[in-house]
């Protein structure tokens, strides 16, 4: 699998989802009657997509509205909305700065104290309006923010950071016991992220509910770049998603596979489900929608790093309703709306009456995918030429 990379030096191909495509099979499906649903400790959601812990993603409102429409969406602990009793001011500031101060403001603007009141009230608004509360936080701050989140009712806790390992070495803090801490939580806990078999199979073993996948794909996200980590998206979901599987034979429990990043349209979406995940979670896609409270704004959660931020703020717009990038009507033609009406048509192309089966659909290398034949689109900069 492996080629020469120098003298000594072996390196494995990989592969992203722009470099490969899913090939028809045999049968074909009303994609009215394909079953894209998912479980997740227990509980069944419509929706296979979980909106990202990024500030200019998930507030309050759209967490709620995100869980009426059948999905997840994760509030970030860590972020605005529990360091500002009002988060719309500063969101707004940070959406109307000039692209040479953003990076600075956010920095400033993430420099204010968390304040735990904050935490149970955000979780609190969330549930007495009727939705599911997920929140979100950095491992040095989950065995606190945890109780918070749980005595207020929190529905599930996520703890993420870019590179997440069960055996962290630090001297100058207590590394988080993620067996004690997934054990002892009363909510499902999913833990991320990760991108390797080995990792996976060791984060498995800690009792967590789910698994996030992606290392730097985000678009928002520059770890890539100031860290030079990262394996592309195709192949580390069905790396991780393998670790699952063999988890499952070993024990019989079955902990479900999240690819996180990289997809901004539902082609992408539906390759991720192709490569073995069993839920997907998105941020950018998400902020062009009306109810997300960046304002057609996203950057990413290691923006605010005060020495070295591996993330920038991106202008997205606002193309719609979270309903219309959700389940359509679409109007835009670049596939970043009705993402779920493109994973039921792709899955009723494909023969698979549910996400299970999208796990065995053939995935074929086809670096053209994305150009061949779109000479006109790519000239004129619409469809796939965008």
């Amino acid at each position: 699998m492996a080629e020469w990379v120098g003298i000594g030096r072996r390196a494995r191909r990989c592969y992203g989802f722009d470099e490969v495509a899913l090939a028809p099979g045999e049968i074909t499906i009303n994609p009215d009657e394909v079953n894209c649903s998912w479980k997740f400790s227990g509980k069944e959601f419509k929706v296979p997509i979980l909106a990202a812990a990024m500030d200019g993603v998930v507030g309050v409102d759209f967490a709620v509205k995100m869980s009426k429409l059948g999905g997840i969406a994760v509030l970030n602990l860590d972020g605005v909305q529990t360091r500002y009793e009002n988060p719309s001011e500063i969101l707004k500031e940070i959406s109307e700065a000039d692209p040479e101060t953003a990076t600075a403001l956010i920095q400033k603007a993430y420099t204010a104290e968390i304040k735990e009141n904050l935490i149970a009230k955000r979780v609190s608004e969330i549930k007495t309006a009727g939705g599911y509360a997920a929140v979100s936080c950095i491992p040095q701050n989950a065995d606190r923010f945890s109780e918070i989140a749980e005595d207020a009712g929190a529905d599930c806790f996520v703890v993420q950071s870019t590179v997440t390992t069960v055996k962290h070495i630090a001297s100058n803090y207590k590394p988080l016991d993620l067996y004690k801490f997934c054990n002892e939580k009363k909510i499902p806990v999913i833990i991320g992220n990760c991108v390797t078999y080995k990792v996976t199979l060791d984060l498995l073993s800690t009792g967590c509910a789910g698994i996030l996948v992606g290392v730097g794909p985000g678009a928002a996200c520059t770890t890539r770049g100031v860290l030079g980590i990262g394996v592309p998206q195709v192949t580390s979901t069905i790396d991780c998603a393998a670790a699952r599987d063999f988890y499952y034979r070993k024990t019989g429990k079955f902990v479900p596979i999240i690819t996180d990043g990289g997809m901004s349209k539902g082609g992408d979406i539906c390759k991720a489900f192709a490569s073995g995940a069993d839920a997907v979670m998105i941020g950018s896609a998400f902020t062009r929608a009306k109810e997300a409270p960046g304002g057609g704004y996203h950057w990413g959660m290691a923006t605010s790093h005060s020495n070295l931020p591996r993330g920038t703020r991106i202008k997205t717009g606002v193309s719609g309703s979270l309903k219309q990038i959700l389940f359509g009507s679409a109007v835009v033609d670049d596939g970043s709306q009705n993402l779920m009406g493109a994973l039921a048509t792709s899955m009723g192309s494909l023969g698979a009456k549910n996400l299970d089966e999208m796990h065995f659909v053939e995935i074929i290398i086809a670096p053209s995918i994305q150009t061949e034949g779109k000479v006109f689109q790519a000239t004129q900069r619409v469809g796939m030429g965008k």
